[in-house]
């Protein structure tokens, strides 16, 4: 299943990214009467924690330096409520969603059944931001997109919360874990450390404690054989647990296809409209992703296994199982 996790990052990820990347979402800042894009991102992304300070927020999102945070929490919420926060991120991903694929409209009743027996049965444990957004999912209202961008992005932070464990397992700090990343060419290394907030000196000091690690090389950002295999296996790593995710799938793997095959029309059309950057700092990769059928194109065994999805009853069926926590 770690593969077909990894997979499933890769179907979703692009259908949430769009609340960072459409410009009808970038402006979301402004239009809740905060300063700009990063006070907006901090203050939605955080929403659905409630009103949360920097500390917790820094120590949550892992890889921002706790003072750009500062800067924008808890002053947020003396303007706008999380509640107000989460409503108004859902409406404008949405709005995006439907705009670059309209496909999203139905694609909704087609992979809420196996989506939420996903999310209902993971273990919340470890995963604040996870277990944040799966109490949105029932509160979201009635528009399809705007269910299946919450549902996404569920997915999409459960993985996030993996990987910052690892991080943590590894040792590395925000810093460093940007630092090894860029070195490897996974994310941007130009204007990184900028978008995260960390200053010239804690970027310096981080590069000299990578470097006394055997991380990097003892000049530029080039990594060392045995960094490049670090990065390697915190990727690994990531996709491992992330795994559990799909544990209600594991005993119908066909069904955890079908629901990727499902997934991927809607991606190639967001892909295709050019908003998501490649390379990005989220680490999306691109040509991974760009080969996905259209909806024409999925075969109609793929088509089978959907409908045999939707005919399964509510409960007692691997997909409505709940599993305990590992």
């Amino acid at each position: 299943m770690e593969r077909r996790a990894r997979t499933l990052w890769l179907r979703t990820e692009p259908l949430h990214a769009v609340v960072y990347f459409h410009p009808q979402c970038r402006g979301m800042g402004r239009e809740l009467g905060l300063k700009g894009f990063w006070m907006g991102y901090f203050a939605t992304r955080a929403a659905p924690l409630g009103p949360v300070g920097p500390a917790l927020t820094a120590a949550v999102f892992s890889v921002f330096a706790p003072s750009m945070i500062a800067r924008a929490l808890p002053a947020a919420w003396d303007t706008v409520t999380p509640a107000e926060a989460v409503t108004h991120r859902t409406r404008a991903a949405a709005a995006a969603l439907r705009a670059l694929a309209p496909e999203t409209e139905e694609l909704y009743a087609r992979v809420e059944r196996p989506l939420r027996a996903m999310i209902d049965a993971a273990p919340a444990g470890a995963r604040p931001l996870f277990a944040a957004n799966r109490e949105l999912c029932d509160g979201v209202g009635p528009d399809p997109v705007e269910r299946l961008w919450q549902l996404a992005t569920t997915v999409r932070e459960y993985r996030g919360d993996a990987h910052a464990c690892v991080l943590a397992d590894h040792e590395l700090d925000g810093c460093e874990a940007l630092l090894l990343a860029a070195s490897t060419g996974r994310v941007p290394a130009e204007g990184m450390r900028q978008d995260r907030g960390w200053s010239e000196e804690e970027w310096d000091a981080a590069r000299e404690r990578l470097r006394e690690r055997g991380l990097l090389e003892a000049t530029g950002l080039a990594c060392t054989p045995r960094g490049r295999e670090r990065r390697q296996r915190i990727e690994d790593e990531t996709d491992r647990r992330s795994a559990r995710l799909l544990r209600p799938l594991e005993k119908a793997p066909e069904e955890a296809d079908a629901l990727i095959a499902a997934l991927g029309p809607a991606v190639s059309s967001v892909l295709a409209a050019g908003v998501l950057p490649f390379p990005n700092p989220i680490g999306l990769p691109g040509p991974e992703v760009r080969d996905i059928p259209k909806a024409s194109s999925i075969s109609s065994v793929t088509a089978h296994r959907m409908e045999k999805l939707h005919a399964q009853p509510e409960a007692g069926t691997d997909l409505a199982r709940t599993d305990p926590p590992r």
